[in-house]
């Protein structure tokens, strides 16, 4: 089966055609541009660009604020206020930096959850799904490194608790944790060792990102139908879609202009809503904040990771099967990225051959409850860790991994779908009018 048809870039001029033949980067640029995209994407495909903003605004801003910032744990703090007060800019700059952390992650999530509920991890696009989710680790891995570097109360009990789960894997944990902190407990080695990832991370994600972008150009866009263009001509082809340029490009820069204004409302009117107020102290390794949490974007994660007490029966049965090897925090930590690795394995988790949810009645409401239990779950993680809200967050915690273990699997057999569109300009042209409004028959 062939790509979808587009026209090619062809160079004309002498200049043109030679680089062309060196570096065919303007070739390359054209058909990203021109390429045939479904026309029927609707709001929930702008997230893309917000994404690739986002990455450059923390790669520039990013750069900038390391040329301010010092490594050290008797200066660390000392520096973030430097460039808070003295630096032209500077608290504009760091404000930008740690609000578009923020920005970065609402737009991952609704990008994922938009993924999940048209069923874009579906052949030919698991390779484009994992991709995708190797990003969103990295970028928990770079949020996570750059909260520990203003060196705050929170900073570094965050970086103890988080660092500490490592020592609970068995047998090789203990020399994990020590890799990370370099030496037995959160010091200066570990926050050179954070500096150092959280600068180089962002470039990797950088890679990542261009070879994502890569992977869903070669399958092709995925749409609200889930319906495949079709590719037996470029005639049938570009009923399906329209140029990249400049039909999309002019409405997702409209959108990332609609988000920039609610984004730099927060910077400039309340840049330190979604900080901690313990990370404005200085860090003090002998005064333990009353209660540590991570930030908002960890807090799903964070509250599956404090459900699996050493009084859960799976716990337990864990702990009496492996002979003790499994215990209530090694439990904890498997759930914890078990949360993330079944994301990444919902292309063969999902039985359906209906690929997007709009045709799925029954597939609707299980996800609407998936999306208000990530939300949950990000209330909980939020809240101490005692009753009621540790029970709260093991049920919570059950729906996550049943939903993609057992409910999704299942649906795939017993969901009668409902009819699908024929084509994408048949679904087009029945929410904006047509000839192609008629059922195929």
């Amino acid at each position: 089966m062939g790509g979808i048809p587009h026209d090619h870039y062809e160079p004309k001029t002498k200049g043109q055609k030679w680089l062309h033949g060196r570096l065919p980067i303007v070739g390359l640029m054209y058909a990203t541009l021109t390429a045939p995209t479904p026309k029927n994407l609707n709001w929930m495909w702008i997230w893309g660009i917000v994404l690739t903003f986002c990455l450059a605004l923390q790669i520039v801003t990013g750069i900038v604020l390391a040329m301010h910032y010092t490594p050290h744990v008797d200066n660390a703090f000392a520096s973030v206020e430097h460039i808070m007060r003295d630096v032209n800019g500077g608290y504009m700059l760091r404000y930008l930096h740690a609000n578009g952390a923020s920005l970065f992650f609402i737009a991952v999530y609704s990008h994922i959850f938009r993924g999940l509920y048209y069923g874009s991890y579906k052949a030919p696009r698991e390779v484009t799904w994992i991709i995708g989710i190797l990003i969103y680790l990295l970028m928990m891995a770079t949020a996570f490194m750059g909260y520990v570097l203003p060196w705050g109360q929170m900073s570094f009990w965050g970086a103890t608790v988080i660092t500490g789960l490592f020592g609970a894997v068995p047998f090789v944990g203990e020399s994990i944790q020590t890799l990370l902190l370099g030496g037995p407990a959160v010091d200066n080695a570990t926050l050179n060792r954070f500096f150092s990832l959280h600068y180089l991370l962002p470039f990797v994600i950088s890679g990542l990102v261009i070879l994502h972008i890569w992977a869903f150009h070669t399958t092709g866009n995925n749409n609200p139908t889930g319906v495949e263009v079709r590719r037996g001509s470029k005639e049938e082809a570009e009923k399906d879609t329209l140029p990249f340029w400049p039909y999309f490009v002019i409405k997702d820069l409209f959108a990332l202009a609609v988000i920039l204004v609610v984004f730099f409302a927060v910077v400039g009117f309340m840049p330190n809503y979604l900080g901690h107020p313990d990370n404005y102290i200085e860090a003090n390794a002998l005064s333990t904040p009353a209660h540590i949490v991570p930030e908002w974007y960890f807090l799903p994660f964070y509250a599956i990771l404090r459900a699996f007490t050493s009084e859960v029966w799976v716990v337990q049965i864990a702990s009496f099967v492996t002979g003790g090897i499994v215990d209530a925090k090694f439990f904890g930590v498997l759930a914890m990225f078990g949360a993330i690795a079944v994301l990444a394995l919902v292309p063969w988790l999902d039985t359906s051959s209906v690929r997007s949810g709009r045709f799925r009645p029954m597939f609707k409401w299980w996800f609407a409850l998936l999306v208000i239990d990530f939300f949950a779950l990000m209330w909980l993680g939020a809240m101490p860790a005692e009753e009621p809200y540790a029970s709260f967050s093991l049920i919570a915690s059950a729906y996550w991994f049943a939903y993609f273990l057992v409910i999704l699997p299942l649906l795939g057999v017993i969901e009668k779908p409902d009819a699908q569109p024929a084509t994408i300009e048949e679904d087009f042209a029945a929410h904006y009018g047509g000839d192609a409004a008629k059922p195929a028959e």
